[in-house]
């Protein structure tokens, strides 16, 4: 793998590099120019202080924001699942943390970041579509993104059939709001189910201009699939990708299908560069196949100031 030093030591690469705008140097390269975060890594911290925790992200480097939900305006049965697991969390806090949009918004702007992408639930994607464009039209989001399917919704194959004609509408009523729609694969689907992978029913029965992923690489590895494979068979599909890394290998004892089994994994999480997954070749092969934004992931991740800045200054260097 050629590094940056390598590179340029080569004279004719210099000669090439120096009639290149900033900007495109980064890509020849290969480094990130643009590090993301989702929220869910410390929502403690913004729950205490949501202005302070925006304002420590953007001094490690992180760019680029991507919120959860559920919102004011989400579906009230999102807003009642929230409630019930909130609890168990050990916070309260989700979308604006009790903000205006414009107050998070002029919080953003003050700190240099932008939010191109906002994880919500399936209810309000099918019911209140309206309301995330008017979001996206404050905050600028590109993405509205479904973080995880139901699981009375996928129990068999004519659900995840089922599941991607609701995607395409989904899909249609995003683009009509000026807003791409993209699905976040969780653990489950990733096993064959009689004889055809799940996930594959999405990717294959879904419109590529309409439908949009995001790659979750913990997930995606712990259910046995391999990231850069999916990345390559399915190339153009995945615009954005979830970061973190695993301790040691681990797999689901089941299918992924069911919360305790992701629960048992949560203890093998590890910031990027500091587990198994070969962090950078993956990184590198997206960004190679047109993955746009990458968002360092470490669910309600302990000591979050330590923990993301190790993480971003090793995505720095890949």
């Amino acid at each position: 793998m050629t590094n940056r030093r390598s590179f340029i030591k080569n004279s004719a690469a210099v000669a090439f590099a120096g009639l290149l705008p900033s900007h495109d140097l980064l890509h020849c390269f290969g480094t990130l120019d643009k590090i993301g975060i989702q929220l869910f890594s410390l929502p403690k911290l913004l729950d205490k202080d949501y202005a302070a925790a925006i304002k420590m992200l953007a001094q490690m480097g992180y760019k680029e924001i991507e919120v959860f939900g559920p919102y004011p305006f989400s579906d009230k049965s999102a807003q009642d699942r929230w409630n019930a697991v909130t609890p168990m969390l050990g916070f309260k806090g989700s979308g604006y943390f009790g903000k205006t949009m414009q107050e998070v918004k002029s919080i953003f702007d003050d700190n240099g970041v932008t939010t191109p992408s906002a994880h919500t639930d399936l209810d309000t994607l099918m019911n209140n579509m309206g309301k995330l464009g008017e979001a996206a039209a404050v905050l600028g989001h590109e993405y509205v993104v479904l973080p995880a399917i139901p699981e009375e919704k996928r129990k068999t194959l004519d659900d995840y059939k089922r599941l991607a004609e609701s995607f395409n509408r989904i899909g249609e009523n995003a683009k009509k709001v000026n807003l791409k729609f993209a699905y976040h694969n969780h653990g489950y689907g990733l096993k064959p189910m009689n004889g055809q992978v799940p996930l594959h029913i999405i990717l294959d029965q879904t419109d590529p201009a309409l439908v949009f992923f995001e790659m979750d690489i913990y997930w995606t590895s712990a259910g046995g699939a391999d990231p850069i494979a999916y990345l390559e068979k399915y190339h153009g599909r995945y615009h954005m990708m979830h970061v973190k890394d695993m301790k040691e290998r681990k797999y689901f004892s089941g299918d992924g299908s069911t919360p305790p089994q992701w629960i048992e994994l949560f203890p093998f999480m590890t910031t990027a560069g500091d587990g198994v997954l070969n962090v950078a070749a993956i990184v590198k092969k997206a960004k190679a196949l047109g993955v746009k934004h990458f968002f360092v992931e470490q669910d309600m991740v302990d000591q979050p100031e330590i923990a993301l800045k190790r993480s971003i200054d090793f995505l720095k260097g890949v």
